[in-house]
């Protein structure tokens, strides 16, 4: 059988590991970014000088011949369902058997005038890296549209090179549209105690030249002039399959795709960033683009390929990040806004860290919760989640969900006075045996 993967990011990777793993079949993987897969995670750490380009590389270069899998660099124009063919930029025809579509996605682009003007870039490709470091040895200001993960990562990227920094926001917080308040709240504090400004419910109007095709500022709605040098792109991502527009493949932002992977068309599947259910798995969402679920499509995509016949099932939602120092984690189900038939139980806050537990105001069972400042198990709260662990044995499990217990009880003491504060009327004991045994 003649495989073809569109795609090295982590999809593209995990399904040929897969195939390789559980078949002889030939296998090809496309791609037009970079030669080899590299760890797209690592891009700020590469910027910031702790890493090198090589060192991203999860395995040797000598890795794909010996597991016989056949890198080629080249980008792919369009495909021909019905003759099962790809064809590339230079002419060249290749075909498949079967098709795994992982194109990854693209930062988003609203038409503003002047984006296309030297120093605007977006940041997920290794080409937005090269060109972020080119754009940052004459800059002494930047801009960056949006204020989500990737935002703040470009922040930290250029205020390690001593680039004065403004974050340009829409919403009334930082990444108000997925952060409760207090949450939102505490990671601005933290972001603008590192010399950052955020600029809060505004947008981007126009990107203003300086008359040799460079960026000399922004204006935004509100009729702020800002002068820059570099403005960053992070108004979040979209799927890229711009090839495919116009063929004959159902797709809506993304490539659609039932719970197997499979698209509308024979043989071929669609996963990882570029794919979007017709109807996700209860509690996710329709496009997920986070590193995790697209190794885990990569692998469920090599073994349906092969004939297995599964079903995509991640469990529990769950992401994590790191900027300025402040460790982040999200498990379940935490809404921006208050939802019906829940209850918030919050504490920490002030400088050191935050902890957002939501539950069920009916039984007590737990929905979700964010994490700033404290690095949880995500082995232990994934089975508390499936399991619907009551409130109570969450807030004293928590030493043993800790990462690091032995820095845990603070934190242990804390959220039992929270609970108790909620609960009077059935409060858990604060003791030293109480600590001994939840430790």
């Amino acid at each position: 059988m003649n495989i073809v993967i569109i795609g090295n990011g982590i999809t593209g990777i995990s399904c040929a590991r897969t195939l390789r793993k559980n078949s002889d079949a030939k296998i090809t993987v496309i791609s037009s970014e970079t030669k080899h897969f590299w760890s797209r995670t690592a891009l700020m750490y590469i910027f910031m000088g702790h890493m090198k380009f090589e060192d991203t590389k999860p395995y040797e270069d000598g890795f794909w011949k010996k597991n016989r899998i056949e890198l080629k660099e080249a980008h792919i124009e369009n495909i021909d369902f019905e003759n099962q063919q790809l064809k590339t930029d230079a002419g060249e025809q290749v075909g498949y058997d079967k098709l795994l579509i992982a194109t990854g996605a693209k930062p988003n682009f609203f038409n503003w005038p002047g984006q296309d003007l030297e120093g605007v870039s977006g940041m997920y490709s290794y080409q937005d890296l090269q060109r972020i470091e080119e754009i940052s040895k004459d800059a002494n200001s930047a801009v960056i549209i949006g204020g989500g993960l990737i935002g703040i990562e470009l922040a930290e990227m250029l205020h390690s090179r001593g680039i004065s920094v403004k974050m340009l926001i829409r919403e009334d917080g930082f990444w108000r549209n997925v952060l409760p308040r207090a949450d939102s709240d505490f990671v601005q504090n933290h972001i603008q105690s590192h010399g950052i400004e955020l600029i809060l419910n505004d947008e981007l109007m126009e990107i203003i030249p300086n008359g040799n095709n460079k960026v000399k500022g922004i204006k935004t709605k509100a009729g702020k002039d800002i002068e820059c040098q570099f403005v960053g792109i992070t108004a979040g991502v979209s799927p890229n399959i711009s090839f495919l527009m116009g063929s004959e493949l159902n797709m809506n932002r993304g490539v659609l795709i039932n719970s197997k992977l499979e698209t509308s068309q024979k043989h071929v599947y669609a996963a990882g960033d570029c794919a979007e259910f017709n109807e996700p798995p209860v509690g996710r969402s329709k496009i997920e683009q986070v590193w995790y679920t697209g190794r885990q499509q990569g692998e469920l995509a090599g073994l349906n390929i092969l004939g297995a016949d599964l079903e995509y099932n991640p469990g529990p939602w769950f992401n994590s990040a790191k900027f300025f120092d402040l460790e982040y984690q999200t498990y379940g189900s935490v809404s921006a806004e208050p939802q019906g038939g829940t209850s918030d139980l919050i504490f920490g806050g002030e400088d050191k860290y935050l902890v957002h537990l939501v539950y069920s105001s009916e039984n007590q069972n737990v929905i979700g919760v964010n994490f700033f400042g404290v690095r949880q198990r995500h082995d232990m709260w994934d089975k508390w989640l499936r399991d619907r662990v009551q409130l109570s044995e969450a807030i004293l499990g928590l030493g043993r969900s800790d990462f690091q217990p032995e820095f845990s009880k603070g934190i242990r003491s804390d959220a039992i006075r929270a609970y108790n504060e909620a609960f009077p009327n059935s409060p858990l004991p604060i003791s030293e045996m109480t600590e001994k045994i939840i430790g």
